[in-house]
């Protein structure tokens, strides 16, 4: 008895304090500003291909990208489709580091307006019927630029009526671009542009897709209608649709919230999956891990203004609005960007913010040359940051 009495004394002696003390919670720290990304007027998004930073938008009703490098010194600067309207809205890089920009514009051009005469003859007084020039935004383009040699080459396909395309990814075998009403297409690298599939009608919008190993497509986003036989749960719920390579909808998971708006604005190919839910005047960032059947293997909701963008399995990003208790200094008075870090179990490891006046969160991407890429915006300037 007394040798068990002393192994037990000893063991105790040899366990360390640190054993026993609570987890200590991590402190929010400072993002580090890496470069200005431009006008917030102008601003539509970023992407990284190597160390060039690829920054792409529209001004007026023209689109463009320009190209700068960490220290934010502009490369070049390319009108995207000068001779018509056109915009801007998503991009993605391939492996092989081409730039690739989706938006709209419109396959009617305008004809050149011929110069009056000083006394132009018109015996007859017929008033002249003009052209018609349509400038609806109703066609899918797609630009390819090379970030080294700056050559430009533009695809373009006439759809029935203008859609606005938010998102686009790009693998080793192509790209594929969704948007309103439901809107999918696929694209190969040669910029040969599939027919479109369209899930749903106007009461479904996509914000982001994963394009899977097995030519399957995983979109996100929210829509208010019956899907593939699920019907409606909240006022707007979030969904998750899988489509088979023949266009065919395989798999439809819905949000649960009975009288909430909620959507996905963003997933990674990971299924980390990023969203906005507002019940009556609450507000909250909603980040949840999903499995490869769609089963949540953990989530949070964060008060918050509501756009979330995720990176990977570990990263969200958003604006937040209230004092988060994982974080052992975190109580902001006004709406701040917060990006939040987790563990492969989901327990919550890091924190970091950008400077108070960084009032927008717009985006989150990760580059293998640069790191994490957070990019926030003031009233008139966006800002790119990286972790410290």
């Amino acid at each position: 008895m007394k040798r068990l009495f002393s192994f037990f004394i000893i063991s105790a002696l040899l366990v360390s304090p640190s054993a026993f003390a609570a987890t200590k919670k991590p402190t929010v720290k400072a993002l580090k500003l890496l470069t200005s990304a431009g006008s917030t007027d102008e601003f539509a998004g970023v992407v990284t291909s190597g160390k060039i930073i690829v920054i792409f938008g529209n001004k007026g009703d023209k689109s463009f990208a320009r190209a700068i490098d960490s220290t934010g010194t502009q490369i070049w600067n390319i009108a995207l489709d000068p001779s018509s309207a056109s915009i801007a809205t998503a991009a993605a890089v391939d492996n092989s580091g081409t730039v690739w920009i989706a938006g709209s514009t419109s396959l009617l051009r305008p004809l050149p307006t011929p110069t009056p005469s000083a006394s132009p003859l018109n015996p007859d007084q017929i008033n002249p019927v003009p052209d018609i020039f349509s400038a609806d935004l109703d066609a899918f383009s797609l630009w390819s630029i090379n970030p080294v040699t700056q050559s430009l080459t533009q695809f373009s396909y006439q759809l029935k009526t203008p859609v606005l395309i938010n998102a686009l990814v790009a693998d080793k075998a192509g790209l594929t671009a969704v948007g309103s009403s439901g809107f999918i297409v696929n694209t190969d690298l040669k910029g040969q542009i599939s027919k479109p599939i369209y899930v749903g009608t106007e009461a479904t919008n996509f914000e982001s897709v994963i394009r899977n190993s097995d030519g399957t497509i995983t979109a996100v986003g929210s829509s208010s209608e019956t899907l593939g036989g699920k019907k409606l749960v909240g006022k707007v719920d979030g969904i998750i649709v899988k489509v088979s390579k023949l266009g065919k909808i395989t798999n439809v998971v819905r949000s649960s919230a009975t009288k909430a708006l909620r959507s996905w604005a963003n997933a990674s190919p990971t299924l980390l999956l990023g969203g906005e839910v507002i019940t009556n005047a609450k507000i909250e960032s909603s980040v949840t891990k999903f499995s490869t059947a769609f089963i949540p293997t953990w989530t949070y909701r964060f008060a918050s203004t509501g756009s979330t963008y995720v990176s990977g399995n570990s990263y969200a990003f958003f604006q937040s609005t209230s004092a988060i208790s994982n974080f052992s200094n975190w109580a902001p008075k006004i709406a701040q960007s917060l990006l939040v870090s987790f563990d492969a179990k989901g327990a919550i490891n890091a924190g970091y913010s950008a400077p108070v006046e960084q009032n927008q969160v717009l985006g989150l991407s990760f580059s293998k040359d640069l790191g994490l890429l957070c990019i926030t915006a003031s009233a008139e300037t966006v800002s790119i940051f990286t972790l410290n």
